[in-house]
């Protein structure tokens, strides 16, 4: 028998079950190759053991970052790529290492750095689930490393100036968003009908950009104009997520367990995880075990 596999990530809101690119992407994946993970929201990163969210549990392991996270899951034969040829393989890791520097920067300065989004949703949101008082420093944190993390990759010349780098940023965002939306073109997932790590990975990227509501809209306006890659995340939100808070069959579920604590022939569901298992009621005909 396995041993059980805990996943300590960002909660979620607007309909995802992250708002964490990097937390969405792990989920994804699990959903996916069928890994049985159980989720645990969690308030500040500071409480996972090595500082920083995703975090992967699994008995004395630890692992943190998406892709020791999928390698590990991988090697307990949880494996979305196994029809993958070696070709398609190398196209992976291209798009993936393409995102992390056309589409991250963005992504980034969208919720973390421009003004307006950070004072009216980004801020006020973490704040609100990070406990007193570190709900007065956490967030300011978060944004200063994101900007340093901008900067370190995109600030040096020719681009010397702030607006110089955000300008920037954003042309290569919407330049890499239209060749995934050209990768793509009209299949379901980017090699076909089966979802790979490269979905995993795109999808976590682009859920919050599409799904988050900030008042400035430059990235989320662009993507809306790709109707291919709208319709991929609102179909892995739909096969694979359909069970998050904000689902209201779950909320009317919940209810009537709230109704029920006191008789002791319904016990209360345990609310704190929701379950990431293959051949569950959530889980999509997609979902596989590799051989």
């Amino acid at each position: 028998m396995a041993a059980p596999m805990e996943l300590s990530c960002w909660g979620g809101d607007w309909g995802l079950p992250s708002l964490h690119p990097e937390s969405l992407t792990v989920m994804a994946y699990a959903k996916f190759s069928g890994a049985p993970l159980t989720v645990n929201t969690i308030n500040n990163s500071w409480r996972t053991p090595k500082g920083d969210v995703p975090v992967l549990i699994s008995e004395d392991t630890v692992i943190s970052q998406p892709a020791k996270i999928l390698n590990f899951l991988r090697k307990q034969k949880y494996n979305a790529d196994y029809e993958l040829s070696a070709k398609q393989g190398a196209d992976t890791l291209a798009y993936i290492a393409l995102l992390e520097e056309k589409l991250l920067p963005a992504l980034l300065h969208t919720f973390w750095v421009e003004a307006e989004n950070y004072c009216s949703v980004t801020k006020p949101w973490f704040a609100s689930r990070i406990p007193f008082p570190l709900s007065l420093y956490l967030p300011g944190k978060m944004s200063r490393e994101a900007l340093n993390r901008i900067l370190l990759t995109k600030g040096g010349p020719p681009l010397y100036s702030l607006t110089e780098v955000e300008a920037q940023i954003y042309r290569d965002a919407k330049e890499c968003l239209n060749l995934l939306s050209k990768r793509l073109g009209t299949s379901q997932f980017f090699f076909g009908n089966t979802p790979t790590t490269l979905d995993a990975f795109v999808f976590g990227f682009l859920a919050p950009v599409y799904k988050v509501c900030f008042p400035r809209v430059q990235l989320q306006e662009h993507l809306k104009q790709l109707p291919n890659l709208c319709r991929f995340c609102d179909d892995i939100l739909t096969c694979y997520f359909r069970l998050t808070v904000s689902d209201p069959a779950l909320i009317i579920s919940l209810q009537m367990d709230d109704n029920l604590r006191k008789s002791p022939q319904h016990p209360p569901r345990k609310l704190t995880t929701l379950k990431l298992a293959a051949g569950g009621e959530e889980s999509s005909p997609l979902n596989r075990l590799s051989p």
